[in-house]
């Protein structure tokens, strides 16, 4: 017998996903994808995918603290923001992943633990700025690698308190 290993976005045959889980997978694959295509749909002459790219740079320029520091994918167009907050969207994506595997029953998911893995959440989210305000007082240089590693451990310390709320199924958001 052939195994096969599912999809992280397939529909389990004993329970119905539920709407809030889907759109979060929706979202999570446009946040990883919008930055990479910009600039390929900027060097294009098609009609309407530079404009489409405006858009996915207007997002990035209000969400991303160093857009201009985006790597140079289709030159002179860079990535629609820099590789620390991809490294944060990869944190996610890895999350995701391994709540596809598990279900949220392994003990490195932080939302068990109440107050103290929020506590513990938030502290992985704070590398984030802590790396970019290092960065300001000159302790290093800009480097792809280090704000790359900077970003996927603040994903992977927001995606172990937020998956499980996003998609384990029959979540009642009152008891949290």
């Amino acid at each position: 017998m052939v195994k096969t290993v599912s999809s992280p976005f397939e529909l389990k045959s004993n329970s119905q996903r539920p709407w809030r889980s889907l759109g979060a997978d929706v979202i999570l694959v446009a946040l990883v994808a919008g930055p990479i295509a910009a600039p390929f749909l900027a060097s294009v002459t098609l009609p309407l995918l530079p404009q489409i790219a405006e858009i996915i740079y207007f997002m990035g320029n209000h969400v991303c603290p160093q857009s201009e520091m985006g790597l140079p994918l289709a030159p002179p167009y860079l990535m629609a923001i820099c590789m620390r907050c991809f490294g944060t969207l990869l944190g996610l994506v890895v999350m995701r992943y391994l709540y596809h595997l598990n279900e949220g029953k392994a003990p490195y998911w932080l939302h068990r633990y109440g107050i103290v893995g929020l506590l513990l959440c938030l502290g992985f989210c704070l590398v984030y700025p802590f790396e970019l305000y290092a960065q300001y007082w000159g302790w290093w240089r800009y480097s792809n690698g280090v704000v790359t590693l900077f970003g996927l451990v603040s994903g992977l310390g927001l995606g172990a308190y937020i998956m499980p709320l996003l998609h384990r199924p029959n979540l009642d958001l009152r008891k949290i």
